[in-house]
């Protein structure tokens, strides 16, 4: 029960390829004693695709915490006044989510409540999965990376020769990674090699 005590916000976005892999890693979280916030981007929330329905990933969210999911950015934005959550996790964090952040664009339900959760100077964790990780939105990781109070789920190729621009999270670090950011540590190694 390491995490006994704590609030944590939940946050899915647009990799729908990934949402089964991310979706667990939510209730190991609540496992460690956790009070589990689920957020939702509208892109998860209206978008069905080959992966899945936008309602099973609700449903599923919803049944994994026990919680209505946050759909809004004006059921997003208390999280800053209200300053109740002690880290926000975004996973999987799409390029488009990633780029955003680093410009500091608040046009969506996660962004929102990412913006409001880093006013209040608490660890914000990331796990990527996006595309062009390594093309267009490589400096957007480095703005990020040396952004204070922004935590990083280990991440590298995941398929680099079909794919070399795209990175992704080792989701199964999600956990390790709240801890270690709770602290004020970045885990390491950041980078990883995937097989």
């Amino acid at each position: 029960m390491l995490l006994k005590g704590k609030k944590v916000g939940f946050a899915v976005t647009g990799s729908h390829c990934t949402l089964q892999k991310v979706l667990p890693e939510a209730q190991k979280i609540l496992d460690q004693g956790a009070d589990v916030i689920p957020i939702m981007s509208e892109s998860v929330q209206f978008t069905d695709t080959r992966f899945g329905l936008a309602r099973k990933w609700y449903e599923e969210l919803e049944r994994i915490t026990g919680k209505k999911p946050i759909t809004s950015i004006v059921e997003a934005e208390p999280i800053g006044p209200e300053g109740n959550i002690d880290a926000l996790i975004i996973a999987p964090c799409t390029g488009n989510t990633l780029s955003k952040l680093a410009l500091g664009i608040t046009d969506g339900t996660v962004l929102m409540a990412a913006k409001a959760h880093l006013r209040n100077q608490r660890p914000l964790i990331i796990a990527i999965s996006t595309n062009d990780g390594l093309g267009n939105n490589a400096k957007n990781i480095s703005i990020l990376l040396n952004t204070k109070n922004i935590y990083f789920v280990p991440f590298g190729q995941d398929d680099p020769f079909k794919k070399p621009n795209s990175l992704i999270a080792q989701f199964a670090k999600i956990t390790d990674t709240l801890l270690a950011a709770l602290e004020g540590k970045q885990i390491q190694p950041i980078i990883h090699y995937h097989i």
